[in-house]
């Protein structure tokens, strides 16, 4: 396997048709995603994933696969504070669970677009401009300290979100859902639902967990091509995974102490790169018990039922 033009277009032709696929055979009428085919798509998912990390491995190297796999781990981890974020966006809009998967398929589909723009300007940048891996550095320090002090539950506030009050201004939306549309005519006129504001909503939440996932993965790897297959992968069990998490999610209320150690960790990485020498295999183990332990102490020390005033 070599990282050619060619392989891009053939790597991005199987993504597209996998999403066609989830899309127009298995996923054609909206339902509502049980615990069991949840937990099988991302059964699915996972195991593709690592098959291609095999794939890297034996084709481009075992720096290339270890850098594939903490790439891959580390967006699958902080992409567990976006399902958190989406399901607030679903419970604040009151989302039918029989449409969340449309919006999330789109939702995610806009991302992988969007962040294969990030990637490409980002590695560009770190390559022109040496310096900036300091930045880098010092900016996921900053972000993992953030995270730590943040009470790990965030605000949905749409009348603050300034596409969605662009929207607002500029389309006439229905105050009805009609049969998971995103657009209706009535009237002669176009008219956006409700489902195109969660849509912006979900799209708007993801670049701005973008700006944080995208440096956390540069700082592993520089080829772009692991990079993006990483991120890709990630991003494409996500909507499974919300749905097998969907109930679980709120039992992790360590991880995200995790995930901005995780952050600090690679960020003083590239500050002391000229002075402290860590492989990919280290780094990987770090990132790994790091989130074992985050995960283990969530289940050995639930997080008490808040009691009504």
């Amino acid at each position: 396997m070599e990282n050619t033009p060619l392989f891009w277009v053939g790597f991005n032709a199987f993504v597209l048709a996998m999403l066609l696929l989830d899309l127009l055979v298995f996923n054609r009428k909206a339902h509502v995603v049980k615990m069991r085919e949840a937990l099988g798509w991302s059964v699915f998912w996972i195991t593709l994933s690592l098959g291609f990390n095999y794939l890297v491995y034996r084709t481009m190297g075992r720096q290339a696969g270890l850098e594939f796999l903490t790439g891959y781990l580390i967006e699958k981890s902080l992409s567990v504070d976006n399902l958190f974020v989406f399901l607030l966006i679903f419970s604040y809009f009151r989302v039918p669970p029989q449409y969340q998967h449309k919006i999330l398929f789109w939702g995610i589909l806009g991302a992988l677009v969007l962040r294969a723009i990030f990637i490409l300007v980002g590695a560009a940048l770190l390559a022109k401009f040496s310096f900036l891996l300091y930045v880098l550095g010092a900016f996921l320090i900053y972000t993992g300290i953030k995270m730590a002090l943040s009470a790990g539950e965030p605000e949905i506030d749409p009348d603050s979100n300034p596409v969605v009050k662009f929207l607002s201004r500029h389309l006439p939306i229905t105050s009805q859902l009609h049969e998971g549309k995103f657009f209706v005519r009535k009237d002669g006129l176009l008219f956006a639902t409700p489902l195109l504001v969660v849509l912006v909503m979900v799209e708007t939440t993801d670049v701005v967990f973008a700006v944080d996932s995208i440096p956390a993965i540069l700082a592993v790897s520089r080829d772009t091509f692991i990079v993006y297959t990483s991120n890709v992968f990630a991003l494409l069990g996500l909507r499974a995974l919300y749905f097998a998490l969907e109930g679980l999610m709120r039992l992790f209320h360590y991880l995200h102490y995790g995930l901005s150690l995780i952050l600090v960790f690679i960020g003083g990485k590239l500050l002391l790169s000229e002075v402290v020498h860590l492989s990919m295999g280290i780094s990987l183990g770090v990132v790994g018990v790091i989130l074992a332990l985050s995960i283990t102490a969530s289940l050995l020390f639930p997080k008490q039922a808040e009691t009504p005033a």
